[in-house]
């Protein structure tokens, strides 16, 4: 059976992306891995073992191109409300609070939110498929 173990993007400022990630989402770094030409930052939180790995490539100085391929990240809240309000008043911009159905039931409560580097990432609130 496979275990998802993380995710990972390329950020081009190190500090920006772990301070993004540390007052957004209460991630901590859990390793930090030097090579020669890239830098491997683990980052996670008491919640789980699901790490997102940052990756930043010595000597890149313009930012990466998203292109139409990645889609997002996915957290889950307990008070999608507070979130949302916690986040506008660090600083950030998290997009308007949605709610999505299906077959005339609500399915999920969500906003999403942009890291320093543009990827985005929903905040869902928890409950149903979403624990």
């Amino acid at each position: 059976m496979a275990k998802a173990v993380h995710m990972m993007v390329r950020v081009l400022d190190e500090a920006r992306s772990v301070d993004f990630y540390r007052r957004a989402f209460g991630l901590e770094i859990a390793d930090r891995v030097d090579f020669d030409s890239f830098t491997l930052i683990y980052l996670r939180n008491a919640e789980n073992d699901f790490e997102v790995e940052l990756t930043v490539n010595k000597g890149r100085t313009e930012a990466y191109n998203l292109g139409d391929g990645y889609g997002h990240v996915a957290f889950v809240v307990d008070d999608l409300g507070t979130e949302h309000a916690r986040l506008v008043a660090a600083g950030f911009a998290p997009g308007d609070l949605k709610q999505m159905m299906h077959d005339g039931a609500p399915f999920g409560r969500f906003f999403f939110i942009a890291d320093p580097d543009g990827y985005k990432i929903e905040v869902l609130q928890r409950g149903g498929r979403f624990r």
